[in-house]
Order: C-alpha cells, then structure tokens, then sequence
C-alpha cells in the first residue's frame, strides 16, 4: 500500500490535480468559518453591484474624518465620464460640424476637450445632412458634460428645529476627502453581486460545495451500480452476462442526458432536491463503468490463482472480493474519479436547460449560471456573475481528470515511462 501511494504521488500530473482540487476543497471549508454571512442573502437592491468595496454615505458624512488634499476629484470625474468613445465622438463633430482643426483638437486633455465643445456645441443649430437620431444622440452628450468643468461645493443641510427652515450646516469641495478605514458600515464584494443582488463570492463557495456534494452522491451511485453489474456480467457469463450486456448496450445507445433530461422532467419541480438530482445523474451513469469493468473480470476470471480459489470450494462473493476486487480496484478508483466529473457537469448542463435543481434554500455551480443568463449578464457586462462559476466548474473538472490521468499512468504498463 505505502510503494502503491508514492507511486501515485511521484505523479506530476496526479500532484497538480490533487492540490486544484484540495484548495478549492479548503476553500468551501474554511471560508464559511470567517464569512458567516448566508450565502443567500439578498444585499443589495439592484442587480450585478460590480466588485468592489462599499460605504454607507452617512456615516461618510457623519462619522468620517475630514482631510483636505492637493488632489482635486475634478479629474478623475472627467475621467470615468469621458471614455475613448465619447471622446472620439466629441472630436468628430468639432472637425466635422465644428469647423475646428484637427489639429487643435487633443483627446487626451480632457479639459481642454470640453472647453473646446462648450465653446462650439450649440444644441440649438440645426445642421444641414445630420440625421434626427445624431442630433439627439449629440444633445444627449452635450447634456451628460454640462457642467462637468464647475467646481461647485456640495452643501450639507439640516432642518432647523424652531422654524422648520433648512440650515446649510457643512459644506464640502472637490478637496476634501475622508479615511475609508474611519468609515463604519463598509461591506466588500470581491466578486460584486449577482442579479438578486447576493453576494457573488459567498454564494459561489456556497454552491461549489453543493455540486461537489451532487458529484460525489452521482459519482457513489454509478460506480456501485457499474461494480456491481459489471463483476456479475463478467465473473458468472452466460446468460446473466448477456442479459446485462443487453441493458447496458441500450442505454449506451440512448444518450446518458437525454434520459436525463426526459426522467428530469417527468419528476417534476416539487421534488427535484439537489439529492434527486444526484441520484438521477448516477442511475443514467452507470453503463460505461459496467462495460470497462466487465472487461477486466473477464480476463481475471480465468487467472491461476482465481481457478485455485474454486478448487479450494470458496465461494463466489469470496472470490470475487478477494482474487477479482483487489486487481480492478484501481480502475473502480479512477472511474469514481470521473463520474464526480461528470456528475458535477451534468449537473451544471441540467440547470443550464432549467431542469437542476427546483430550490431556493441553496445554490450550485449551475443555477448561478441559469440565473445570469436569464438576467443577461453576458449582454450587459456584468462578467464577475458567470466568468467565475464557469472558471471553477472547469478547475474542478480539470483536477479531477488531472488526478485520473496521473493514476492511469501509474496503474497502466503500457503507459508507464
């Protein structure tokens, strides 16, 4: 046992899959002791908060410290307001409608931009040629800058108790700026949030060990059920084996997900838990474990030290758990291994298609995909709602078949260097 498991940690290939798949699986362990958070839990009021840490503005005015710095806001405003595009398309209507220079005209001074469109742009000239459509859309910019260069003061105001009247109480300008650390109520998305406005992080460790859980129940299930037969099938022979030869070759002929599909649906919302699921995926996954392992009892069965055992009287459960078992043991490892792949992605391709698991306590891997898509996060931007999930469905298929080909070519002659 011990030379069999430095074997299996000798490979490079086995020991890559094995550390993906140990954090990812520390991960969803130890996080949730440090975020106590429900993975559920709806933070914000809008959809796909992009990632990033967020302050309550009360308590930026109440509670935070007031620093003034030689570093005016006003910049950076025009810069998250004026994009390469808006700029581009300010300069085109400067040299074309404006009769500005083109060469007087610098997109990467932003002031100087603007000052130059102020002093040009009139919202109420008609051009000759210009569509209604550009007009509006040219309007619509002039309307988005207005104003952008003014550094006004923002002011403070409360209500006076005896006269009801507002009382500028604080002001603030472009320079004025407060700690964050001072700041109370501050909340982090790493990862923003999703389109019920839940945490997407929290939510995703949530559901990676909720799919892991469905991988794994799917992966017990039809691995037992293609021990089972396939020791059967290829020990005892004859009629036993054709007959499940004949189930097996069926429901390899049918696509394992297209049954799954059609018994998904015939179970119906009310009890498609994610352990239905589970349980489904591993009853359709079953007949290639059977094939392979048939296969290898059938050129076991007549070994020597098999044909002893018979002559010794034991019987056949024995025979087959000491002289058969022992010699495919290794494969039965590896095609575990594969099934909670497979379960894991089965999974994912059932929710894809509305048909994974019809609940709202937890989440997995692939409603978190359903659900973006439904809200069109991939149309609108939002990519920290999908990209993520998909990135761990695929680290954790690549680990675990990682660790399948590592143990293949430890367990394979043929494939040993």
């Amino acid at each position: 046992m011990k030379n069999t498991l430095r074997q299996v940690f000798h490979s490079g290939k086995f020991i890559v899959g094995f550390v993906i798949f140990m954090f990812i699986l520390l991960t969803i362990i130890i996080y949730p002791i440090f975020v106590t958070n429900n993975p559920l839990e709806m933070v914000g009021q809008g959809a796909f908060y992009p990632p990033g840490t967020y302050i309550n503005t009360q308590n930026v005015i109440a509670e935070g410290s007031e620093y003034t710095l030689n570093i005016d806001a006003k910049e950076a405003l025009l810069e998250s307001k004026l994009d390469v595009t808006t700029r581009a398309t300010m300069a085109e209507w400067l040299e074309k409608y404006g009769g500005v220079d083109i060469s007087s005209i610098d997109v990467t001074d932003a002031e100087a931009l603007i000052a130059l469109w102020e002093a040009t742009y009139d919202p109420d000239e008609k051009i000759a040629g210009m569509s209604v459509s550009q007009t509006r859309a040219y309007k619509r910019l002039d309307q988005q800058i207005d104003g952008i260069l003014e550094d006004t003061d923002v002011i403070i105001a409360t209500e006076d108790e005896e006269t009801g009247e507002l009382v500028e109480s604080e002001t603030f300008d472009s320079k004025d700026y407060a700690r964050v650390s001072e700041i109370a109520n501050q909340r982090t998305f790493v990862l923003g949030t999703d389109n019920f406005g839940r945490d997407v992080l929290t939510e995703m460790v949530a559901a990676t060990k909720t799919s892991l859980g469905i991988g794994l129940l799917a992966g017990v299930i039809a691995t037992f059920i293609g021990l089972f037969l396939g020791l059967l099938a290829g020990y005892v022979g004859g009629t036993v084996d054709n007959v499940i030869l004949f189930f097996t070759n069926l429901f390899t002929v049918i696509p394992s997900f297209v049954l799954l599909i059609l018994i998904s649906y015939s179970v119906g919302d009310a009890q498609r838990g994610t352990t239905m699921i589970g349980i489904l995926i591993g009853i359709t996954a079953w007949p290639w474990t059977t094939r392979s392992v048939r296969s290898q009892v059938i050129s076991l069965r007549n070994r020597d030290h098999v044909n002893l055992s018979k002559l010794s009287g034991h019987s056949m459960m024995r025979i087959i758990l000491t002289d058969i078992l022992p010699y495919v043991a290794s494969y039965v490892v590896m095609a575990f291994i594969l099934q909670i792949s497979s379960g894991i992605l089965s999974e994912a391709q059932l929710s894809m298609i509305g048909l994974g698991p019809a609940t709202t306590k937890v989440a997995t891997l692939g409603l978190m995909m359903n659900w973006a898509t439904q809200y069109s996060a991939h149309l609108n931007g939002s990519w920290w709602a999908y990209f993520p999930v998909v990135l761990v469905i695929a680290l954790i298929s690549f680990s675990l078949n990682l660790m399948n080909t590592g143990l293949d070519q430890v367990f394979n002659p043929q494939l040993r260097d």
